[in-house]
């Protein structure tokens, strides 16, 4: 009989043993931030909490845990206290509050209880009382209400989106227009010239653009002067609030929804979600400026990276001539695969935004100095960092493959005639090609989750624009943009109001997850098929 160590088996048994663990913890940490995402946005029932000290509470039960009594003595019964989101920040100055179930005298769920989503201070929950415009009431009581509400608030949104579309769609377009020309007139200044057609030509198209604008401008104050309507509500303590329709955002009324309802209102949350710009310091609304920025950094890394790393581990494995020197630039980029990413985004300011972004201002846009325009951080100097982060892994993956490709491979083609290029691009491309989609699925899963240097090189808690928009020259790779990764860091770390600031970083942290998981699927499905294609490589 063999001895469990001589033949073996012992470490058949730990090996297998530490995968299964790290498979408990790679989705027990996947389940804990599905857990806490996915039900972030159904509507929840709202409660009316009454206490013994004549305290009243509307909203809606977060969490419910036993209240800490370190010198309780042995046997004493354990108490539990909830905490519950009450909204209406500007009345209490805190949304979430934590109360004592012994404390509590009275707990119900009233009918017609609102919440209302508002652009500013979060949600309000109460009960409507009044519709008035200006100063007449046109309505008395929640049904009253809440029918005047329905009609008059698909118009107030209207209007809203109005104004949105003429500020971003016009007004913006005529100012960078402007812009456009004051830096014309500057270069001409520079140049010396301060009169003539040329000088003449741009005042003139600056005065036409000056009347769009302020034509624009009045449209944008009228329809502001007619949003006129204000929601008065009560909340659970009678203290009443008055609320522009022009700040809500949604009304709805959780305690009177059935499953379809909250069903529908789950999908609807979840594609705002998606598709809207935050609000609220980044702790409400959608995230997509950070999903765009985050998948185009993605592809542009890409597009840098994958050509340089293929060209890097041809040239050692096909080209160079095996010896020192090459054997050094090896062991030089298997060290830079574990540089900190933070020493990458040194490097980028330095040399490509400093220096390369700097030579740019200075030789191309030097009206706009001082000013930078290329000289600061932008989403092409955090891809091209990304990019030099990432070609250690394309190159090691590409070497690999090359070099489990047989040699005969090469002989033959060779022999047939083929030069060195031809067998190279015709031959050994083809087939070390699946290997080349392994280093790009790892590095573009890296680049993905990447936050320490995008936060030097170009990543802002809220950008402007997106980097690609419908005007000349449409991408603009010197803008700021926004990073999901950031996005979790600025909400979970630097967000001031913590308790409403934790289910957008789980449901933040899922969405990048699913991205990850969707770009190395896409990438992972093409190299299949190119290995099913040219299955000559073990890789």
């Amino acid at each position: 009989m063999k001895r469990p160590r001589v033949s073996g088996d012992s470490m058949i048994w730990f090996t297998g043993g530490s995968l299964a663990i790290s498979l408990l913890m790679v989705v027990g940490l996947v389940w804990l931030v599905l857990f806490n995402a996915l039900g972030f946005f159904w509507p929840q029932d709202l409660y009316r909490i009454k206490t013994g000290d004549g305290h009243a509470v509307l909203g809606s039960i977060v969490s419910r845990e036993t209240i800490p009594a370190p010198d309780a003595p042995p046997g004493t019964e354990e108490t539990f206290r909830i905490q519950v989101k009450q909204g209406n920040r500007d009345l209490y100055g805190i949304d979430f509050v934590w109360i004592d179930e012994a404390k509590i005298v009275e707990r119900d769920m009233p009918a017609k209880a609102a919440v209302i989503e508002r652009l500013e201070w979060g949600n309000f929950h109460g009960v409507f009382k009044t519709l008035r415009d200006g100063e007449q009431a046109l309505a008395e009581g929640p049904e009253d209400v809440l029918r005047v509400f329905e009609e008059r608030f698909p118009v107030v949104v209207t209007t809203r989106n109005e104004i949105r579309r003429i500020e971003t769609d016009q007004i913006g377009v005529i100012n960078a227009e402007q812009e456009k020309r004051r830096l014309a007139l500057l270069r001409l200044e520079i140049n010396g010239i301060t009169g003539g057609d040329e000088v003449r030509r741009i005042k003139e198209e600056n005065g036409v653009l000056e009347a769009r604008y302020s034509a624009h401008s009045e449209e944008v104050a009228r329809l502001r002067e007619s949003m006129t309507l204000r929601l008065v509500l009560e909340a659970a303590d009678g203290q009443e609030k008055e609320i522009p329709l022009s700040d809500i955002v949604h009304v709805y009324f959780p305690n009177d929804m059935n499953v379809f309802e909250k069903m529908g209102f789950y999908a609807a949350k979840m594609w705002e979600f998606i598709w809207e710009n935050p609000r609220e310091a980044n702790t409400e609304g959608g995230i997509f400026p950070a999903l765009f920025g985050t998948v185009m950094m993605v592809l542009i890394m890409s597009v840098v990276v994958t050509p340089l790393g293929i060209l890097v581990a041809f040239y050692l494995r096909e080209y160079a001539r095996q010896g020192l020197f090459v054997s050094t630039v090896r062991i030089a980029v298997n060290n830079l695969a574990g540089v900190p990413s933070i020493v990458f985004g040194v490097f980028g300011v330095g040399f490509f935004i400093y220096f390369v972004g700097g030579s740019i201002d200075r030789i191309f846009y030097p009206e706009r100095l001082p000013a930078p325009t290329y000289g600061t951080g932008g989403i092409l100097w955090a891809s091209l960092t990304l990019a030099l982060l990432t070609v250690p892994v394309v190159i090691v993956a590409t070497e690999e493959g090359l070099a489990a490709i047989p040699p005969g491979l090469r002989e033959a083609s060779l022999a047939l005639g083929a030069t060195k290029f031809e067998t190279t691009w015709r031959v050994v491309l083809p087939a070390v090609l699946p290997s080349i989609m392994t280093g790009l699925i790892l590095a573009m899963a890296r680049a993905a989750g990447e936050v320490a240097p995008l936060m030097i090189t170009g990543v802002v808690k809220l950008a402007p624009a997106l980097p690609l928009d419908g005007q000349w020259p449409f991408l603009h790779l010197d803008r700021k943009f926004m990073h999901l990764g950031f996005h979790i860091y600025d909400v979970g770390f630097q967000s001031p109001n913590v308790d409403a600031a934790r289910p957008m970083v789980y449901t933040t942290t899922a969405l990048l997850l699913v991205i990850v998981v969707l770009l190395n699927l896409t990438a992972i499905t093409l190299r299949s098929r190119l290995r099913k294609k040219y299955s000559l490589t073990a890789v």
